[in-house]
């Protein structure tokens, strides 16, 4: 909010960005998403889709359930058993 992520060269500023594509909060994947819209190349915007989509529908990254200790929900099991679903 405080524009500090401008202050860096552009190809840079997607690190900055990053936290909120791996955030579990749904509100921090909205922002990531519109970030990749209006500053990051189209790569980045398929990847802060993914990550938004995964969360709005499950609340969290089903793929880091077993390093956290977390049970995962049958349609979790069933999301992370599909061959193209994402993982981390």
């Amino acid at each position: 909010s405080r524009g500090f992520d401008l202050q860096i060269p552009k190809e840079l500023q997607v690190f900055a960005h990053l936290p909120f594509m791996h955030s579990e909060n749904l509100a921090d994947q909205e922002l990531m998403v519109a970030l990749a819209r209006w500053r990051h190349d189209a790569d980045t915007l398929k990847f802060a889709e993914v990550h938004r989509d995964i969360i709005a529908e499950f609340g969290r990254f089903p793929h880091r359930n077993v390093a956290l200790g977390r049970s995962s929900t049958a349609a979790e099991a069933a999301f992370l058993a599909r061959p193209d679903a994402f993982k981390g």
